[in-house]
């Protein structure tokens, strides 16, 4: 299975407008529900990726490195939102712990991440949730997440997601997803291709918010030793 190890990020949120929320995911990359993994121990990672929303219209660049460091895995998250002409960058850190509590099946974790506005400054956003994965087998694995966002105001959301993850061969992986994060309904598909054992592409389409909005995006992940 891929491993999702990414989980913070800036989410583009389109309904009849952009908004900006913190999104903690996976799936690696930009995919919005996390899985209960982390990565091996003396391992890192750094994943980017481009959205677009052409009904807000809005992109979002955005690069994240991370390392395991002892039982938990570090990561630090750089997004560049832009809309309409204007700019937000945002810059933060993300932490992640996971249990197998029973070995190659079941895995639960927590999730922290928060985000700082690098030109408005201000309190950051950030968000907990906990992560929970059933492996089913060696093709199919399913994730579920249950927390919160709490936005710049302190106003908090609640974050419930689950998704699904469909190895077809050694070199494809569907990915179908469901969540709920800054009061917005996501619905997600999309597809990882495995070009080495280190490298994969993803890409995806997105329905967002209740006028659908559609989310393309295109992301890498490489994986390697500290």
């Amino acid at each position: 299975m891929p491993r999702m190890t990414k989980f913070a990020r800036a989410a583009l949120i389109a309904a009849g407008g952009l908004g900006f929320a913190l999104a903690a995911h996976a799936a690696g990359g930009h995919f919005d529900v996390d899985d209960a993994a982390v990565l091996e121990p003396g391992q890192c990672q750094y994943e980017a990726w481009f959205g677009r929303a052409p009904a807000a219209p809005a992109t979002l660049i955005h690069l994240g490195p991370g390392c395991r460091v002892g039982p938990v895995e570090l990561g630090l998250n750089l997004d560049r939102l832009t809309a309409a002409g204007a700019h937000r960058e945002t810059l933060g850190p993300q932490l992640k712990w996971v249990a197998d509590p029973l070995a190659g099946s079941l895995g639960v974790g927590v999730a922290w991440a928060a985000a700082f506005d690098l030109r408005r400054g201000g309190r950051p956003a950030h968000t907990l949730y906990l992560p929970l994965t059933w492996t089913v087998n060696d093709r199919i694995a399913l994730n579920a997440n249950l927390g919160a966002d709490w936005g710049v105001a302190g106003a908090r959301t609640r974050r419930v997601g689950a998704s699904g993850e469909w190895v077809l061969n050694p070199k494809l992986t569907v990915i179908g997803e469901r969540v709920k994060f800054g009061g917005e309904w996501t619905s997600r598909l999309g597809a990882r291709f495995a070009v080495s054992d280190a490298i994969s592409v993803d890409l995806s389409a997105a329905r967002v918010g209740p006028r659908a909005n559609r989310v393309w995006v295109i992301g890498l992940n490489q994986s390697f030793a500290r």
